[in-house]
């Protein structure tokens, strides 16, 4: 192991540093947290500052940490402990990998006493991650389970038979218990969670499962100060495959060149990227936290999709990038296969990475935020324009919306704003409206004229 570069790292899900031994029991909560979450590693001997102290007396340090380990943890846990000497300095590395637990400090019990890592820090596991640890000890995921209240009735079966029709595949109740859509009980058959998320009729869902939804947001410049657009996904997250990609297009521009004679246009984000991520996401999503929900925000400088739940225990951003699988939700998985929404598992990532380095997309940027996980990605290059460079180019690198309103206004025409807003092919709420006029201005392309009910937007150019 290269010690000396893993002493530059940040501390994070897998790497914390201490300086002593001197808080034993925040010691001991890392290790817990590392053996119940993905494993990790603890370097004692550096402090916060990225200073080598060492350890002294390092064999009696050793004794003293094995000791209060095997005293202080349960179930028993081993972690390997090894002597490293760095610039003169003797440290401590302590080695702990993922175990199926759950462990805890005994003093405190069970669940007190349970830790898991969220980020760069150790945090007592609370209700919902203690039952999503409870799931991967049995090797359950949550949309598996039935939701005993409810019938067959509650779930939209039409919708379910004409997704599958377009594949050419049959569809029926038959079908629904393969895929673990419903599940048989002392009722009868009862839909499960996923078939709810997947299947559910609106009022149903909205009742049980409220959080299993996707908000969509365009915001004005490069934080969440302003929204500029916005759209709650009414349906299914079937539903959201095709929604979200429509509402992305009409906020993102698309640029465009000549290549071969031949006209190539260039979508400010990858399409074939995002929607990987976005089905990833409606997959991966961990819809047992409340008050949580997938979100797609749009800025003038990135464009995020997250989704509620942290990386499953035991496994890490290194396995993602490595191809490594690990399905959450296993209803959502079987149905989005058989709707060929997925492939091999675990090609998704470098499915992504691939599609962006062909169309000259920078990398998307992958992080897990305590419990939630976000992939950003950053726009073609081609299409970055500010105000002033806006004033010197042509319509075909505006927002899909804006393109639109001068598709209504030749040069020289005229309209007010209510004419504008019913023209339009796409609806937009009235502050949507605003904002694209106010750019259209700023560009050149539009002028406002008159004084109250009598202004009137005009087409200059």
């Amino acid at each position: 192991m290269d010690f000396e570069n893993l002493l530059k790292q940040p501390e994070s899900k897998t790497l914390e540093f201490k300086r002593d031994l001197s808080s034993i029991e925040s010691v001991l909560k890392t290790i817990i947290a590392f053996a119940n979450t993905a494993g990790g590693i603890l370097i004692i001997g550096r402090n916060q500052e990225g200073e080598l102290i060492g350890v002294e007396d390092i064999f009696k340090t050793e004794e003293r940490l094995a000791n209060v380990i095997a005293d202080s943890i349960h179930p028993p846990l081993l972690p390997e402990i090894e002597i490293a000497t760095i610039e003169s300095k003797d440290l401590l590395v302590v080695k702990v990998a993922h175990w199926t637990g759950p462990f805890y400090l005994k003093k405190l019990g069970k669940p007190n006493g349970i830790y898991i890592r969220l980020g760069s820090t150790s945090r007592p596991a609370g209700p919902e991650l203690l039952a999503e640890m409870q799931r991967a000890v049995l090797r359950a995921s949550f949309d598996e389970e039935p939701l005993l209240e409810l019938s067959a009735d509650s779930l939209e079966l039409e919708k379910g038979k004409e997704l599958f029709r377009r594949q050419g595949k049959d569809f029926d109740i038959k079908k629904l218990q393969t895929l673990g859509a419903l599940v048989p009980s002392s009722k009868g058959l009862v839909p499960s969670i996923g078939g709810l998320i997947l299947f559910g009729k609106q009022e149903v869902r909205q009742r049980f499962l409220p959080d299993a939804r996707i908000s969509c947001a365009r915001f004005r410049g490069n934080d969440k100060t302003e929204i500029v657009d916005r759209y709650e996904v009414e349906g299914t997250v079937l539903d959201a495959v095709d929604i979200v990609p429509k509402f992305i297009t009409r906020n993102t521009r698309l640029s465009a060149e000549i290549q071969n004679m031949r006209r190539q246009d260039i979508s400010e984000y990858p399409p074939v990227a995002i929607r990987e991520v976005l089905i990833n996401a409606l997959a991966h999503c961990d819809y047992s936290i409340t008050g949580s929900h997938i979100q797609i925000a749009i800025f003038n400088d990135r464009l995020e999709i997250q989704n509620p739940g942290m990386l499953p225990f035991g496994f890490t951003l290194d396995d993602l990038k490595a191809g490594v699988s690990r399905v959450r939700n296993r209803v959502i998985a079987r149905v989005f296969s058989a709707l060929n929404l997925m492939e091999e598992w675990g090609s998704g990532y470098k499915r992504i990475i691939e599609a962006c380095r062909v169309l000259g997309y920078p990398e998307p940027e992958w992080l897990e935020l305590g419990t939630s996980f976000r992939v950003i990605f950053y726009p073609h290059a081609k299409t970055t324009l500010n105000v002033q460079e806006l004033k010197s180019v042509s319509a075909e690198v505006l927002l899909p919306r804006q393109a639109a309103i001068l598709n209504i206004l030749g040069v020289g025409e005229s309209l007010p704003f209510r004419q504008i807003m019913e023209k339009l092919p796409l609806k937009v709420s009235e502050r949507t409206l605003r904002y694209d006029l106010t750019r259209l201005q700023e560009a050149g392309f539009l002028i406002l004229k008159g004084k109250g009910r009598t202004t009137v937007w005009l087409r200059v150019r």
